[in-house]
């Protein structure tokens, strides 16, 4: 199913809406200070730009779970689901009758928006990569030593400003929990993902697996935190947690695809580098099975001296063999299953627009 292009204009004009107010956020919650080179270093490739994907989608997910208009409402002075004429179960009483009745959910978004900066710049490290966002990298625009604290201080910013969400104690414990378990399964995915570089054996499964702890448990995050701060019930904070999931794992699928298909002006670094840096997606390990010998396709030993040629034939033996194709059928399987989660919102127009927000992740151009 293809997103209307009507429709793929509406999310292209959302997330444009909230990245505007993402952006102007930021700098307040991530001032440049003393010392000035390491917080420039922070917000250099805040700066840079980007598409505030996870953050559109906490601060949507929040409009649907209030039963909102989208943007009708000050993302600062959010209302909580505790001033509903059927409020969800609390733990108690007494935690009912405390909890605010606006949070800050802009706080939240720009905290999921930092530790996305912070798994790029060391993810660019560990790649050696010279590129990101079509400016170089981090380690590459200032020092290594300055990069690495650069990340570790979006790291620990990013707690800090979960904290100013204006959340019941309780919810706002539950939301850093998230956070830092977050962190650590990003941490566990990047690792299986270095691992598997060394092996030419890995399943469709264990890529799954680990896509899933490396990119998707962050929109996971995304989509499960306003429900956390709001005050919504377990089942419907276990079904948004899903849905992340889901879709997240089926960006990265996709991004595996746009790695080999769109050009380098337009990724904002080399084509085909996961191809030259050997990782392991699931169009390599299809092809694979399909006894394609992966490590032949491109020289493995520069990207800087592949060329666009050597992609062209490489994507054109993937496609022969029906991987790209694969991939892209389990991608949209995977945002099927997320939005059919999505039933445990009120019927809205936010709704409606997390499902193709959904879409357009497996759907982008770039």
């Amino acid at each position: 199913m293809t997103i209307p292009e009507a429709r793929e204009e509406a999310v292209l004009e959302a997330v444009n809406q909230r990245r505007k107010l993402v952006n102007e956020a930021i700098p307040e919650a991530l001032p440049i200070q003393r010392p000035e080179r390491l917080y420039e270093a922070s917000r250099y490739l805040l700066d840079a730009g980007g598409k505030r994907l996870r953050p559109t989608i906490l601060l949507t997910t929040a409009e649907a779970l209030a039963d909102v208009e989208p943007l009708s409402t000050d993302y600062r002075e959010f209302p909580t689901l505790d001033g509903r004429a059927d409020p969800p179960a609390a733990d108690g009483e007494d935690a009912q009758s405390q909890a605010p009745e606006t949070i800050d959910a802009m706080a939240a978004a720009v905290s999921v928006e930092v530790i996305q900066s912070f798994t790029l710049i060391h993810d660019d490290i560990m790649d050696d990569d010279d590129l990101r966002r079509g400016v170089p990298s981090v380690h590459r625009e200032y020092d290594l030593e300055t990069a690495i604290l650069a990340g570790d201080t979006l790291y620990s910013k990013a707690f800090e400003i979960m904290l100013e969400t204006g959340a019941a104690s309780d919810r706002a414990v539950d939301a850093l929990e998230i956070l830092a378990t977050t962190c650590t399964k990003i941490c566990e995915g990047q690792s299986l993902d270095v691992d598997f570089e060394q092996r030419d054996d890995v399943t469709p499964e264990e890529y799954l697996e680990m896509v899933e702890q490396k990119t998707a448990v962050l929109y996971a995050a995304s989509a499960c935190l306003p429900a956390i701060l709001q005050g919504a019930d377990q089942e419907t904070i276990d079904a948004l947690y899903g849905y992340g999931l889901d879709i997240g794992r089926a960006f990265q699928i996709h991004d595996d695809v746009l790695d080999l298909t769109v050009p380098s002006e337009e990724l904002g670094k080399q084509r085909g580098s996961d191809l030259v840096e050997e990782k392991q997606t699931l169009i390599t390990v299809h092809a694979r099975d399909q006894g394609v010998e992966i490590e032949d396709l491109v020289d493995t030993e520069d990207v800087e001296r592949v060329t666009e040629s050597e992609i062209d034939d490489a994507v054109a033996e993937l496609e022969r063999v029906g991987s790209i194709t694969y991939a892209n059928d389990r991608a949209r399987e995977l945002v099927e299953q997320g939005k059919d989660r999505l039933e445990v919102l009120p019927d809205n127009e936010a709704r409606e627009l997390l499902c193709d927000i959904a879409d357009y992740l497996i759907e982008r151009g770039y």
